[in-house]
């Protein structure tokens, strides 16, 4: 079933020049559920969020380039990703999820289709332990760098900090989605975001400055911006820039049932993309962010 929360936000207009080939580095596919079964262990069931419905919003923010990136309802079946991938050709690439069984010919498959990297989402699936999240990171980081996949991670600063000699440590890059969850609301001295710093600094981890709705309980995620502008001056060869389009993720005191469709997020997207530009303060920058860093990690 289509979630019509797509349809019923109004966004506002894009109020500068967006560069040629801009990307936004964090999307996903949802459906029709009939072709692409969800997986039995999710914790929520999101609506159908089309192809369609994706290169709607990438004309409306004049984008030319897109990730899309499997979505934990589908746990290690990375068909409807895929699909997306096909049908949208040159201009996607996409980050997969994958497990023990998945084959060698399977990632090749991926590989062909545009997917260059693996995502580790420990959030959604609430693992917090550090040991154990760092035995998964260093799998999976073995098992694609034959193909020069990076590694994607979602998770916390609490975890990160963990992680960070195990992610400095590794040959390919490691993507943390999402600001890695660091807190608005206590700014850049809390704690562990000095780790998230030095690893962009030292050039060892790309930060996605997406979703600031999920770090953020402000109107307009206003403090936000303190975050954004301290990781962009750490390393903005490091920063990229994702809608989380159609911004799945459930609301403050809802309980999550997978037996019903969990709506999306009412996001403005457009008015994400203005603040981007505000951020980052200058037309180089703001180049950087959109267009040079993701042609590099993506391989576009």
């Amino acid at each position: 079933m289509s979630d019509t929360s797509l349809h019923a936000v109004q966004h506002q207009l894009i109020d500068f020049e967006v560069p040629a080939l801009a990307c936004d580095c964090h999307t996903h596919v949802f459906g029709p559920a009939t072709s692409f079964p969800f997986d039995a262990g999710r914790v929520y069931t999101p609506g159908d969020a089309s192809v369609a419905d994706l290169l709607s919003l990438q004309r409306l923010l004049q984008l030319q380039r897109v990730v899309i990136v499997q979505p934990s309802p589908y746990g290690a079946d990375n068909r409807c990703t895929v699909d997306g991938l096909l049908a949208l050709g040159d201009r996607a690439r996409g980050v997969a999820v994958i497990a023990n069984s998945t084959s060698e010919a399977q990632l090749q498959e991926m590989h062909h289709a545009g997917v260059r990297g693996v995502r580790l989402n420990l959030e959604t699936g609430g693992m917090h332990d550090p040991v154990a999240a760092a035995r998964q990171l260093e799998g999976l980081a073995r098992r694609v760098a034959p193909l020069g996949w990076h590694v994607q991670l979602y998770t916390n600063l609490t975890v990160l900090a963990g992680l960070a000699d195990v992610i400095g440590a590794l040959e390919q890059p490691v993507v943390l989605d999402h600001f890695c969850g660091a807190q608005a609301a206590l700014g850049t001295e809390q704690p562990h975001f000095d780790v998230l710093l030095d690893l962009a600094r030292q050039g060892r981890a790309y930060v996605k400055l997406s979703a600031p709705h999920r770090i953020s309980k402000l109107e307009d995620c206003a403090d936000a911006a303190a975050l954004a502008q301290a990781l962009i001056a750490a390393n903005p060869q490091r920063m990229l820039w994702g809608s989380d389009w159609p911004h799945p993720g459930a609301r403050p005191g809802s309980i999550r049932r997978v037996d019903l469709i969990e709506p999306f997020n009412a996001i403005d997207d457009g008015r994400a993309l203005n603040r981007l530009a505000q951020w980052a303060g200058d037309a180089s920058t703001l180049r950087q962010i959109l267009v040079a860093n993701p042609a590099r990690l993506y391989d576009f």
